[in-house]
């Protein structure tokens, strides 16, 4: 018997001819496809080219930042004559004292800031400009017995160029309203707006005395040619570390910044990449109805001739240019996009950067979005290539076979490049693995109960009404999108409930348990021989004041165990006690909020060895325990302390709560001053400050109310950023939904014209629509509703400890907000079916 003959493979050429034909005729079928991959690739781009363009920003500044090539920090006191000199042999060294203190004068009640003295070469990187009548310009150090200080001080107090504020025992004259301080951002943290006097001038504030919390820097300029400043800063390190010198290079000039962002940005990118799955769903129901459209025009080639490779290649290169278009525009709207936002943004971020194109997230988000593509249109297309002629006809009332196991295997190895794509550009592989493992389970979950809610309808018994019964019957009939609307909706929901419920618990624990339970102010730099004259001051200001005073010192942790911290090659996340100075304080009772997981606490005349109780999350994170040896540098001096006790801290007493305590016979001789806690009402604030500033014009006072006000600013912030990516989120799911709507459409318009020869009117059409989607509107409701709340009280109470106090209306409303969007959608997508001729109908199913 002569074997059949082998058709001969039709030329790439005539593949691309017929699919550009078709293809110029049927664009309108991909719109779904084209919409869906835009609106994913778009967030994944923008929102990695925002974060690639700060991150970017801060390491190009990095000299301006940090102020130099180098710097060295020193806290509680200065350089001495014989490390000045080891710093002058690198470059050029300009010197700095920054500490907190209380500005007085003008028009308002004294605040806190950060006052900074420079000396002559300041700053060696950048330039400092002040805001005049006629614009901004550049300008000098300040002059004898001047100040520069910056705007929001100047605001807050009422001064201007000429009047006087004072610090400590001393008073300056403002030279001029500060607009730039290069080396802000490098500083750090602040809690007040900064003010620039001469370094010789500090000692007149008498500010500075012994225990005082101030930090000396640094900053050196190396002269071209000399080794590269990460080698030369790690050696330093290895040098001086064990003196207190804290070291940095233009590297890391804000590494906290620089962490922030990155997280931020991976944090948001997850989310964007979620969006992009989501997305992925709309695109295979877009290809699926788009594949379902041509049924005619592939059957009529399979008839003529054409192999299901052929077919597979003439509508892989249609999707492909709608992909390919849909993917490039992504990435321009993504690229433009960071200016857009900067502009809105405005002045929130410590850097300004200017408009780039950065290549690697905008190359990251073409390749998610080409595997997405692939992966959810593959399987569409190798059925479509695979069904023979006369099956084709039958697709519209039969529901489709299973794909080849060959297929899977090549989707499966397409994800799997996906997931490991996005974990080997991630900062942090095992949380974003947790994400992405996270948001694969509620989407297999959610599956399983779109897949639920089909075999539940198709169980039940057939209701009396007519309606209810055709309702019911559309959720499980062949072709239903009932899964895929589970999917879309059901993740939008779910996240916007969570975001719901996360941001109105956290709004119930700032605004209803922190001010029953934190101090109105604390107090720093207290003289530690003036504990009882501040407690009368106080007092007599505010009386009934509860007044606390602990011990206040710096320490540095230089060795755990066996480990030197100089000899880690990098610090590891968890142990962040490690890097820079942390407070420190000793202790003869267990303070207040603390309680003790392992050891014991010493006794109250204890005289011997240096003891130290530490944090036990903080033990746990270092691999520490009772017994092990814990080195801290205080004022230069190491202390090598064995671990008496391990403490559980209540860090929501908003009190003094000091990683690590000593007994006092270990730190009660060394220089220190003491820091207060105050207890009083919101109306004595303001007197008790004045009378404690009269008594102790050195002392620092920060008000808990605005620091509580900058983190609610804070959180708003990253909740409104958490906010915008997930809107993309929902955008997807809406697109999605519209594409399992139009997926059904075809079918759905043969039903009705029946339903209308057999005499239905619209209005009952449209009826039985919305009991469909109101009944499986409902079951999304408690579904989305349960999981959403499961996974906001996990991260209320596991993660932060906070109380669980969501905002019962607000999430409701958000799922009735949803749910509505969900019915308008759902019963437009209705609305051409209604309007459907029987005729022209009946002959394209």
């Amino acid at each position: 018997m002569t074997p059949a003959p082998v058709p001969a493979a039709v030329p790439a050429a005539v593949l691309w001819r017929i699919a550009r034909r078709d293809l110029s005729a049927s664009f309108r079928g991909l719109r779904l496809l084209f919409l869906c991959l835009f609106l994913g690739v778009a967030a994944l781009a923008a929102i990695g080219s925002l974060t690639a363009a700060i991150t970017g920003e801060l390491t190009k500044r990095g000299r301006e930042l940090l102020g130099g090539d180098i710097e060295v920090a020193l806290t509680q006191r200065y350089a001495t004559a014989a490390e000045k000199e080891i710093m002058a042999g690198l470059g050029r060294v300009s010197e700095t004292v920054r500490l907190r203190a209380m500005a007085r004068g003008g028009s308002g009640p004294p605040m806190l800031a950060e006052l900074k003295g420079v000396d002559g070469v300041y700053p060696l990187y950048g330039e400092l400009t002040v805001r005049t009548a006629a614009g901004v310009r550049a300008a000098p150090r300040p002059g004898p017995g001047e100040v520069l200080v910056e705007r929001g001080l100047a605001e807050r107090l009422g001064v201007g160029p000429g009047d006087v504020v004072g610090f400590g025992r001393a008073e300056f004259r403002v030279a001029s309203v500060l607009d730039t301080e290069p080396d802000r951002v490098g500083e750090g943290f602040s809690l007040g707006p900064a003010a620039l006097i001469r370094i010789e001038d500090i000692p007149a504030t008498d500010l500075i005395q012994p225990g005082s919390l101030y930090q000396a820097k640094y900053r050196v300029r190396l002269p071209e040619g000399q080794p590269r400043s990460d080698r030369l800063a790690e050696s330093l390190k290895r040098e001086h570390g064990e003196a207190g010198w804290q070291v940095r290079d233009h590297s890391r000039a804000a590494p906290g910044a620089s962490r922030f962002f990155e997280r931020m940005g991976q944090f948001l990118g997850l989310i964007g990449l979620a969006a992009l799955v989501i997305a992925g769903i709309g695109v295979s129901n877009g290809v699926s109805g788009y594949l379902t459209a041509r049924r005619g025009s592939i059957a009529t080639l399979k008839v003529l001739g054409a192999s299901g490779r052929d077919i597979a290649g003439i509508y892989l290169l249609q999707i492909g240019v709608v992909a390919g278009a849909a993917i490039l525009t992504g990435l321009a709207a993504g690229a433009a996009a960071p200016p857009v936002l900067l502009s809105l943004i405005g002045d929130r971020l410590p850097v300004r950067p200017e408009f780039s194109l950065h290549l690697a997230p905008l190359l990251l988000a073409a390749a998610q979005g080409l595997l997405i593509a692939f992966i959810f249109t593959w399987l569409p297309l190798a059925r479509a290539g695979a069904t023979p002629p006369a099956a084709i006809w039958r697709a519209a009332l039969e529901p489709p076979g299973r794909p080849a196991r060959r297929d899977l295997y090549v989707v499966g190895g397409a994800a799997a490049l996906s997931v490991v794509l996005a974990l080997a550009t991630a900062d942090r592989p095992l949380f974003s693995a947790g994400v992405l493992a996270a948001a694969g389970g509620a989407l297999l979950f959610l599956l399983a109960v779109g897949v639920g809610v089909q075999a539940m309808a198709r169980r039940l018994p057939r209701p009396a009404s007519p309606l209810l019964r055709l309702a019911l019957s559309n959720l499980h009939r062949p072709g239903a999108q009932t899964p895929a609307m589970v999917i879309a909706m059901g993740l939008s929901l779910t996240l916007f409930v969570l975001i719901a419920a996360i941001q109105t618990s956290l709004d119930a624990e700032i605004a209803r348990s922190v001010p029953a339970r934190a101090p109105a102010q604390f107090v720093l730099d207290v003289p530690s021989a003036g504990a009882d004259t501040f407690r009368k001051a106080v007092t007599d200001a505010a009386p009934g004041a509860e007044v606390d005073l602990v011990p206040a010192l710096r320490g540095m942790i230089t060795a755990y165990g066996d480990q030197k911290v100089r000899d880690l090659k990098e610090i590891p996340r968890e142990a962040w006690v490690l890097r820079g100075e942390r407070g420190v304080t000793y202790a003869a009772d267990l303070p207040a909020g603390s309680r003790i997981m392992a050891g014991e606490w010493w006794p109250k005349d204890y005289a011997g060895p240096p003891l130290v109780s530490l944090d036990d999350e903080i033990a746990a994170d270092l691999g520490l325990g009772v017994g092990d040896t814990l080195t801290v540098s205080v004022l230069g001096r190491e202390i090598p302390a064995r671990i008496a006790s391990l403490r559980r801290i209540d860090w929501d007493t908003m009190g003094f709560n000091y990683l690590m305590v000593f007994p006092p016979s270990t730190l009660a001789g060394a220089p220190h001053t003491l820091a207060g806690a105050l207890s009083l009402p919101p109306e004595r604030e303001t007197a008790s400050a004045r009378a404690i500033l009269a008594a102790f014009p050195g002392v620092s006072v920060i008000s808990v109310r605005e620091v509580l006000g900058q983190a609610r600013t804070l959180l708003d912030q990253m909740a409104l950023a958490v906010l915008a990516a997930a809107s993309v989120t929902l955008l997807a799911g809406m697109a999605v939904l519209t594409g399992a709507v139009a997926a059904a459409r075809q079918s759905r318009t043969y039903d009705a014209v029946v339903l209308k020869t057999l005499g239905a009117t619209r209005g009952q059409l449209l009826g039985v629509q919305a009991l469909e989607y109101a009944v499986l509107g409902l079951l999304l409701a408690a579904v989305s509703l349960a999981v959403g709340l499961g996974g906001a009280w996990w991260i209320i109470v596991q993660v932060f400890e906070f109380t669980w106090a969501p905002d019962w209306g607000r999430v409701l409303a958000t799922l009735g907000a949803g749910l509505g969007v969900t019915l308008v959608l759902s019963l437009a997508g209705a609305l051409p079916i209604l309007s459907a001729r029987p005729a022209t109908a009946l002959r394209t199913v």
